[in-house]
């Protein structure tokens, strides 16, 4: 089936990104606080943690943010944030069964840094009070590089960040206009040189294709300056137009959307050209040069997929802090309420923030390994991870896929073919029993 055709009949379906299993969208009310506490009392007190914290502001609204973000510019508005983020610290260690070892720490948002230097430290000070870091910690922040000067970036490395991510997404001056983000070239490279200045020198940036107004020749352009800005990894995503759940994409017109088919160029370009440039491609939608620890993982088959998207970090239990933070642990995944003043009620009345969850039942797990399996390695051997288990139906849905070309079915060993890659997700979504696929529910698969 030639490329045209694979994506008239599959690129335009709605299926997760499968950061997680089951998604964020299977999280209902039946788990409470009660069982985030139980759960964190059940930790193994000898196992490394990831931490996340979650700030959802920023000084202003990108039409195109899916994030659980919110506009704010009152600095007392960021004060009380930071106040309840070392509450929220405090209430969860309570019930953990010591001090964890803490080895990665990610900042996300929203804007992180609208917090200010100081807010950041006394975080960092109040995690520091409950958890131990250990010596070799991955320490990092989403940053804005509209916001970033020379004292704010010395405040991150006092802080030991040694990792940052800047929010390029497109660098045409129309498409910028087009998604509320005039953010000019200059902006960016003087980011990075004030990173560099005080020795963060882990830079990503993440781009985006599927935006209003973009071309092929735009991105191509945007592509070829950031490979000049030499990053250690770039992540490209498609955007995600759902207008019925994120108000501000509103702001953006569907009729100056690229289509299906246009997007899927669009993706297969951005590919070629950083494959050119000797990134290795990092599973869907990531590129790392050669030395980083994701192009290695890779290459020893160590690459995970988390709420970040693709990583290293290997540690099963993630603690999160903050409006909508999610906590993967043990028994299952946890969510704090989304909403900011709801969010603040329940730490001022010194409660768990706990809004919804999954309990893991049955083979749970097991199809989370499944599926990270196929969205990272691209293949899996089921009689490997699943021994003694039937997927008899979900081997014979794979048919049509396998017939198109998009999968390869021998036995229990299911791989995906490379032109079948861009449609990944939609072998995922086979061995997922909560899947439903509603156009206004998940994206595009490409």
């Amino acid at each position: 089936m030639s490329d045209e055709a694979l994506v008239r009949r599959y690129a335009g379906r709605a299926v997760p990104r499968y950061t997680s299993y089951p998604t964020a969208a299977e999280f209902t009310a039946a788990v409470g606080p009660q069982d985030h506490a139980r759960w964190l009392g059940r930790l193994d007190p000898a196992e490394p943690i990831s931490l996340y914290v979650h700030v959802p502001y920023c000084r202003a609204l990108c039409h195109y943010c899916g994030c659980h973000a919110k506009m704010a510019i009152r600095e007392d508005v960021f004060a009380a944030y930071r106040q309840r983020i070392e509450t929220e610290i405090e209430l969860v260690s309570r019930h953990l069964p010591g001090r964890l070892k803490v080895a990665r720490l990610h900042w996300g948002g929203g804007t992180p840094t609208i917090l200010g230097g100081e807010a950041l430290a006394s975080i960092v000070e109040t995690l520091g009070r409950h958890f131990a870091f250990e010596a070799d910690f991955e320490h990092a922040i989403e940053l804005d590089p509209r916001r970033l000067d020379r004292p704010l970036a010395e405040s991150l490395a006092a802080l030991g960040i040694n990792r940052a991510s800047f929010g390029v997404q497109d660098l045409d001056p129309f498409v910028q206009k087009a998604i509320g983000r005039v953010q000019p070239l200059p902006v960016v490279t003087r980011g990075i040189d004030h990173l560099h200045a005080v020795g963060i020198n882990c830079i990503n940036l993440d781009l985006m294709y599927g935006l209003p107004g973009q071309t092929e020749e735009s991105i191509e352009k945007t592509c070829q300056t950031v490979i000049d800005l030499d990053p250690d990894r770039v992540a490209v995503y498609g955007y995600a137009h759902m207008p019925a759940r994120r108000r501000n994409q509103r702001l953006i017109d569907p009729a100056s959307l690229p289509g299906a088919e246009q997007r899927f160029a669009q993706a297969q370009m951005v590919a070629a050209i950083f494959a050119a440039a000797g990134y290795v491609q990092i599973g869907i939608d990531h590129y790392a040069r050669p030395d980083d620890s994701l192009a290695k993982a890779v290459s020893v088959g160590r690459l995970h997929r988390n709420f970040q998207g693709y990583t290293d970090d290997d540690r099963p239990t993630l603690i999160g802090f903050g409006s909508s933070a999610i906590s993967r642990l043990a028994d299952g995944y946890v969510q704090n309420i989304t909403g900011n003043t709801a969010y603040a009620h329940k730490i001022d009345a010194g409660e768990m923030p706990t809004a919804r969850g999954h309990r893991f039942v049955g083979d749970d797990l097991v199809r989370a390994r499944i599926i990270e399996a196929l969205m990272c390695d691209f293949k899996v051997d089921l009689h490997a991870v699943a021994a003694g288990r039937d997927y008899a139906d979900e081997l014979a849905l794979l048919r049509p896929l396998a017939a198109d070309g998009l999968v390869q079915v021998n036995g229990a060993r299911v791989e995906v073919t490379e032109i079948g890659r861009p449609f990944v997700r939609l072998v995922a979504a086979v061995f997922d029993q909560f899947r439903a696929i509603e156009p206004t529910r998940f994206s595009r698969a490409v």
